[in-house]
Parts: C-alpha cells; sequence; structure tokens
C-alpha cells in the first residue's frame, strides 16, 4: 500500500513519491531547504529507482517530514545480504514538535524489520540521543590507511556528462570491487548519485587494468573510496598508478580483504553509524567500515 492515513495524525502518509509530481517537487524542495541536498538531475537522468522509498506525510500537497528507506544489496565476504538503510531524515521547521519523524520510523521499522537481515543509519551530533528510543544502538566503523608511492599508469578522468564515460563506470561497477569484503551491489541510482553529483571529478579510469577508481586527492593523501572493475594486480599497485605525485598515503572508503597497514576508529563527530539491535549487526565483531559510495 502506497498511501495511508495516519490514525489522529491530520497529515496524509504516502509510501514513495517518485511517481507523484507534485508531491516529488515539494519533497526535493524540503531536502534542499533542510540539507542541502539537489535530487532533481539525478531524478531527470532516471537513477532514482524503486530502492530509493521516500515516506513522507503531507499537509495538503505540502511535504512536511520525510524518512527514507534505502534498500541495500550487500556482499559480506561473498554473501549476499539484505540491508534496509534509514535517511534524508527532515522535518519543515513549522511542523517540528509534533513527534512526525517517530511516527515515520515507527512505520517503517513496522513494514521493514521483517524484510531484511540488518538496518542502519547515520546520525549527526544533534540527534544521537534520538534513535536508541527506538532500539538502534552505536557501532563503531574502522577505516585502513598505509603507506604509498606513486607510479606511472594510464588513468584518465572520466567526464560524467559524457554517456560513453557513465557507462564506461557502470559497466565496471557491475563487475564488484575485487578488493572489498563488504560491498554494495546492484544500486546504480546511489552510485550515480555521489558520481554524476558532487563527486564528478572523482572519477579514473584505467583501460590497462579495466578499472575504475573513485578517489580525491588532498595534500599528500589519497581518499579511495571504491574500486571497480577487474583488474588483475594488487590493490598498492593499482593505486600507486591511479595517485597524484604528492602522495604519500591512502586512507580506504571501504573494508579491504587483507591487512594493508593501520586499521583505526573513525571518529568522525557526524555520521555516527547506529545499527538496529533486534537484527544482525557484523559490527559488533568485525573492525569494518560501510563503503563510503553506500551512504545515503
Amino acid at each position: 500500500m502506497n498511501q495511508n492515513t495516519t490514525g489522529q495524525m491530520p497529515y496524509r502518509l504516502v509510501k514513495q513519491v517518485r511517481g507523484n509530481e507534485v508531491l516529488r517537487k515539494s519533497f526535493m524542495e524540503l531536502a534542499m531547504k533542510t540539507f542541502s541536498l539537489n535530487f532533481r538531475r539525478w531524478c531527470e537522468d532516471g537513477y532514482w529507482t524503486e530502492r530509493y522509498i521516500p515516506y513522507v506525510l503531507a499537509d495538503g500537497d505540502r511535504v512536511i517530514a520525510n524518512v527514507s528507506v534505502n534498500r541495500m544489496d550487500m556482499l559480506w565476504r561473498g554473501q549476499a545480504k539484505q540491508y534496509i538503510q534509514i535517511g534524508t531524515v527532515m522535518t519543515d521547521e513549522a511542523y517540528r514538535g509534533k513527534g512526525l519523524s517517530k511516527f515515520l520510523i515507527e512505520t517503517v521499522l513496522h513494514d521493514w524489520k521483517d524484510r531484511c537481515d540488518a538496518i542502519y543509519l547515520f546520525a549527526n551530533r544533534t540527534v544521537l540521543d534520538f534513535y536508541p528510543k527506538f532500539g538502534f544502538v552505536k557501532a563503531v566503523e574502522h577505516q585502513q590507511s598505509f603507506s604509498l608511492a606513486p607510479q606511472p599508469g594510464d588513468f584518465q578522468k572520466l567526464d560524467m556528462q559524457n554517456e560513453r564515460h557513465r557507462q564506461l563506470l557502470l559497466d565496471c561497477y557491475h563487475l564488484a570491487n575485487p578488493y572489498s569484503q563488504f560491498q554494495m551491489v546492484s544500486n546504480d541510482g546511489l552510485l550515480m548519485f555521489y558520481c554524476t553529483g558532487f563527486m564528478k571529478d572523482c572519477v579514473f579510469y584505467s583501460q590497462q587494468h579495466n578499472a575504475v577508481v573513485v578517489a580525491q586527492q588532498e595534500g599528500d593523501a589519497l581518499y579511495c573510496h571504491d574500486v571497480f572493475g577487474t583488474p588483475r594486480i594488487s590493490l598498492q599497485n593499482l593505486l600507486a598508478q591511479a595517485a597524484g605525485e604528492q602522495t604519500r598515503r591512502v586512507i580506504l572508503g571501504f573494508s579491504a580483504t587483507e591487512d594493508l597497514g593501520r586499521l583505526e576508529a573513525v571518529c568522525e563527530e557526524d555520521d555516527k553509524l547506529f545499527v538496529y539491535g533486534a537484527k544482525e549487526n557484523l559490527f559488533c565483531q568485525e573492525k569494518i567500515m560501510f563503503p563510503f559510495l553506500s551512504h545515503a
């Protein structure tokens, strides 16, 4: 069911606004106002799929609150997992303090807790006390880094406005990340949200290795968010060829299959990971992280 009344709550619950032009536009306006998130081009390019499901409350034709369900296919050491990531939690300023987010989160948990292996979200510092009320527990992610010396290679930046280049990225993405023990698969929409949006200048392709590296250079550090394709060399050698001349170290945005160097707890003040306690929680025993490009 896509649309419901909300009992005593005087607002309309709609479970997906992608096909409703009026509510979709209102949802996008609220996302821009709240988070400066621009969904328009992403939607127009056809990357908004059934995997991204906003649960909205509407006052007439105006979206006043939202909690989005992101259906995530994950691979954990080759084993398929069905995860749900909660995101884009927002309420219009004029409607705050009415329990709208609480209602939407409880609705999402009711709908999805028995249909997945795990439910999780990333929270900023202002709401760290909010999510434990629903059974979410804090989890610690661990990130790998290692020293690196640049080497010659044939990596070239892809133009994300070029259809052929976008297809190159997708072709390599569909081959997965051969170096990752925990990765997101079959989610072209979320990948392209990043790679055609604010990370459009961070996508590099090697014809020699049939590999895409999504990475940013910051000073002497190469932040490698993900790797896709069928390279036949070590991750260190591949990234050495993708690195800028000033690179001295690499920080990975995914959990590599092998121990490459330092492994440290992620200490970001924002984007704290919470996992629903009634479902699977790999982070209790494993020192891993959700791939950076899987954050929704």
